[in-house]
């Protein structure tokens, strides 16, 4: 039987974002972009790292406008669609409107796994606006399937064009993976898509399993840069799904280079399993969280560990950055 055809879902310019400090310039958005349309990726999401208007003081303040690189990335992509993230709550219909008019021709509308119902406007906004929309369902580790297709049913009733299940915390393993899309598969009749993190080492494995299981879209990020121990790495996944026999569309050579040549000079550090971002996928906590605990922990004469496991224990979901100092504020006073 023929394989399906896998659509890559580049992030670099929006997950990884969270690793360089929200600190891409408009010429090396341009620089990333064209590169990654130069090889065939089919979406490139471009935004803050917790989506447009993100720039805030609690999620970290972006060296440019977003705008600007949207608007950068749009000049020099001529076959992927432009993306961006959007979380509402952070981010309105204005600044999608915004978003739209600046180049971006996508949108993946973001909630926590168990929150669908507050995309739903998001979701018809951008389908009358002649954008393509996505459900995204975050920290799904923390729902069963029987939710995760609940929930899900809300984004494909709103319009969504596919809905995308996000192991944010990189805690699932392929078993967890597993039982996840194919019972989203056997729901619903739009397309799967699967966001992973390596903070476990298992992003290539769990995606691995995500397309076996039918998804079609498959998000990654150049060198695996991105929060935590980062993401499913782009060119490595590549390689991989080619060797298996899956079309991507993407060139392995081209794509190398890419991340090789243009991303790997941007970044600020190796993107690698550390202790801290293991105790992500251990804990089962938000990736983004790692820089804001590392801060904390060293305001407070705190181990990060510790820090992580709590927020764990208090199932600390995506938005909740500023009560991070809260509970190492407790934490400190307790010792």
């Amino acid at each position: 039987m023929e394989k399906q055809r896998i659509k890559i879902v580049d992030t670099t310019l929006r997950d990884g974002s969270h690793a360089v400090s929200h600190s891409f310039t408009a010429e090396q958005a341009a620089a990333v972009a064209g590169g990654l349309d130069r090889t065939g990726v089919s979406l490139i999401e471009l935004s803050h790292g917790d989506g447009i208007a993100g720039s805030s003081i609690n999620y970290g303040f972006s060296k440019a406008p977003e705008m600007e690189l949207l608007k950068a990335a749009s000049a020099v992509i001529k076959h992927a669609k432009l993306t961006v993230l959007l979380l509402p709550g952070i981010g309105t219909i204005e600044d999608l409107q915004e978003a739209h008019e600046h180049g971006a021709q996508a949108v993946r509308v973001a909630t926590h796994v168990t929150e669908a119902d507050i995309a739903i406007q998001h979701i018809q906004y951008a389908k009358g606006a002649g954008m393509m929309a996505v459900g995204f369902l975050m920290m799904v580790h923390m729902a069963s399937p029987e939710k995760i297709v609940e929930q899900a049913k809300i984004f494909v009733d709103a319009g969504a064009d596919y809905i995308n299940l996000a192991d944010s915390s990189g805690y699932l393993t392929p078993d967890g993976v597993r039982e996840r899309v194919s019972a989203l598969k056997n729901a619903i009749s739009i397309p799967v898509g699967f966001h992973s993190h390596n903070n476990l080492g298992l992003s290539i494995a769990n995606s691995l399993a995500a397309v076996e299981e039918g998804a079609e879209y498959i998000d990654t990020t150049c060198r695996g840069l991105g929060a935590g121990a980062g993401n499913t790495q782009t060119e490595v996944l590549c390689a991989v799904l080619q060797r298996l026999g899956y079309d991507t569309g993407v060139d392995l050579y081209g794509i190398q280079d890419v991340a090789e040549e243009i991303v790997e000079p941007l970044m600020h550090r190796p993107q690698v399993i550390r202790t801290d971002s293991m105790m992500l996928g251990y804990a089962g906590v938000y990736s983004s969280f790692l820089l804001h605990t590392r801060r904390a922990a060293e305001r407070f004469g705190l181990n990060p560990r510790d820090i992580l496991v709590e927020l764990g224990r208090r199932r600390m979901v995506g938005g909740q950055e500023d009560m991070i100092v809260d509970v190492a504020y407790a934490m400190s006073q307790e010792k």
